[in-house]
C-alpha cells in the first residue's frame, strides 16, 4: 500500500494513471497480501499438526512397535518378541536368535503355519539352558514353502523409550530400546 501511495505522490500530473491500470495494481497488491496470509496460515497449520503428532507419539512411550529391523532387545526377566512374515503357507518354520557376534544362542522349531504374520517369543533361555545376557539379538527365520526351505522376513518388536521432535524436518522420531531412532513412517505396526 505504501508503494502505491508513493507512486501516486510522484506521478506526472500531466499523465495521470489510467483508472483501469490503477485498479489492476490494487488487485495485484490484494493478491500478494492474500498469498502471504495463506503462507502464514499453512505455517501455523503445520505447527499445530506437528504438535498434535508429537502428542500422539508420546502415547507410544512404553509400548512396543514393529519396524523393518530384525534386531531385538532382550531385557532382564522379559521376553524378546518378534513377527515372522510368511509369504505363503509353510509346512515348518525355524526361528533363530543370535547374539551380535553372530553366535546362535537359541532356535525354535515351529509347526505348519498359514501365510501371514506368525508371532514368536523367546524367553531368553539359551540352548545350553542358561539365561542369556540382556542386550541386542538378531532374529532370523527359515520356512519350508512348497517343499523348499527359504529365508523369510523377521521383524523384532522394540519398546518406544521416548519421543523426539526432529528440528530439521519438524517430524517426530521414536527413540527405541537399544538406541535406534526411527520416524513414524518407518513403523510397520503399533503393537
Amino acid at each position: 500500500m505504501r508503494l502505491m501511495v508513493a507512486q501516486m505522490k510522484n506521478q506526472d500530473p500531466t499523465k495521470p494513471m489510467d483508472n483501469f491500470e490503477f485498479l489492476s495494481q490494487i488487485a495485484q497488491f490484494g493478491t500478494v497480501d492474500g498469498i502471504q496470509n495463506i503462507q502464514k496460515g499453512f505455517g501455523d497449520l503445520t505447527s499445530v499438526l506437528n504438535g498434535s503428532q508429537a502428542m500422539e507419539a508420546a502415547g507410544l512411550v512404553g509400548r512396543p512397535v514393529m519396524t523393518d529391523s530384525n534386531i531385538g532387545v532382550l531385557e532382564e526377566a522379559k521376553t524378546l518378541d518378534a513377527t515372522i512374515r510368511l509369504p505363503n503357507s509353510s509346512s515348518g518354520v525355524v526361528v533363530y536368535f543370535q547374539d551380535m557376534n553372530g553366535r546362535l544362542v537359541h532356535s525354535q522349531v515351529m509347526g505348519a503355519s498359514p501365510a501371514g504374520d506368525l508371532p514368536v517369543q523367546w524367553d531368553g533361555i539359551q540352548e545350553n539352558g542358561e539365561p542369556a545376557l540382556p542386550g541386542q539379538y538378531r532374529v532370523s527365520a527359515e520356512a519350508v514353502i512348497g517343499g523348499q526351505t527359504q529365508a523369510v522376513s523377521a521383524y523384532s518388536h522394540t519398546l518406544v523409550q521416548s519421543v523426539t521432535i526432529d528440528r530439521a524436518s519438524s517430524g517426530v522420531l521414536l527413540n527405541l530400546a537399544g538406541g535406534k531412532q526411527v520416524g513414524l513412517s518407518q513403523v510397520k505396526s503399533f503393537l
